[in-house]
């Protein structure tokens, strides 16, 4: 079965992953590829992260003794995990083995003061500059910027719809420009801002955007679209392909939950996640 179009086709591996039976999966709300092109699954269950080699084989899963519920994940250059967790209110930085390196934010504390960070955070994104953004997220209309030490360095955002505003800041990633792209979910729409925290443009019209992925090759961005649809675009905003819809749809690599974040391996093959019942995960395989 293939899906999009043109250079961007793909078929479906309807047997990624091959997940053990007696392991449950849960919400399945993260996924990001190393430089080894292991694909690391965030989960809502008990073993948080599971590490699958391309052909979908199980090597391990870690996290189970610190994260909770399970919300985004980012891997930088240097093959660090960084993960969100949204009821503990952190960032956790491991290096690529599992082993725990930094705590962004205190567990299982949320901010007191609302706007503060963090209250429910959603994900992290790291720019050039080496300087880490983390999008906060379900109790807080608010993006956060970071030294690469942890430290705070600046806050922006308010609830509302007007630029700069968010009803959900529920992602952010940024793209080879520094440019600071947030999936600003309940109000359908993605904001892009600089480094500063500047309002540059909106796109609007994205149907209730989850996740976003930059492709390294080419200035293409990866959507993954909660109201059940993936759309592919230029980063000039030109639509390029897309697929699913509105509707649930029983069928592989067709969405019955909600995709909720997407990424791509060095083989430009699509990886994309659900959240909801009965939420499943889909290999699209570049054609």
């Amino acid at each position: 079965m293939l899906f999009g179009s043109g250079k961007y086709t793909y078929k479906l591996d309807p047997d990624w992953p091959k997940f053990p039976a007696n392991i449950p999966w849960g919400w399945v709300a993260g996924v990001a590829c190393d430089s080894q092109d292991r694909v690391f699954v965030y989960s809502r269950s008990e073993h948080p992260l599971a590490v699958f080699d391309r052909e979908g084989n199980l090597i391990e899963t870690w996290g189970a003794d610190i994260l909770e519920d399970a919300h985004g994940i980012y891997i930088d250059g240097d093959d660090n995990v960084w993960l969100t967790d949204h009821t503990t209110h952190c960032v956790y930085k491991f290096d690529a083995t599992g082993e725990l390196e930094m705590v962004i934010g205190t567990h299982g504390q949320a901010a007191k003061t609302a706007g503060d960070p963090f209250r429910a955070p959603t994900n992290l994104a790291i720019a050039s500059t080496g300087d880490l953004f983390i999008s906060d997220g379900y109790e807080n209309y608010r993006v956060h910027k970071y030294s690469p030490e942890g430290e705070h360095l600046l806050s922006w955002g308010a609830d509302g719809t007007g630029p700069g505003e968010f009803a959900r800041p529920h992602n952010v990633r940024i793209d080879r420009y520094d440019r600071v792209w947030i999936c600003d979910r309940e109000n359908y729409r993605i904001q892009i801002f600089d480094l500063d925290g500047n309002f540059l443009t909106e796109w609007k019209d994205i149907q209730y955007p989850g996740g976003i992925y930059f492709d390294p090759h080419d200035d293409i961005v990866y959507i993954a679209e909660m109201d059940r649809q993936i759309s592919i675009y230029t980063l000039e905003g030109k639509l390029v392909t897309q697929w699913g819809g509105l509707a649930a749809s029983t069928a592989p690599g067709e969405f019955l939950a909600f995709p909720h974040d997407i990424w791509a391996d060095s083989h430009s093959d699509l990886y994309v996640t659900e959240v909801g019942e009965d939420a499943r995960m889909w290999k699209y395989i570049r054609q």
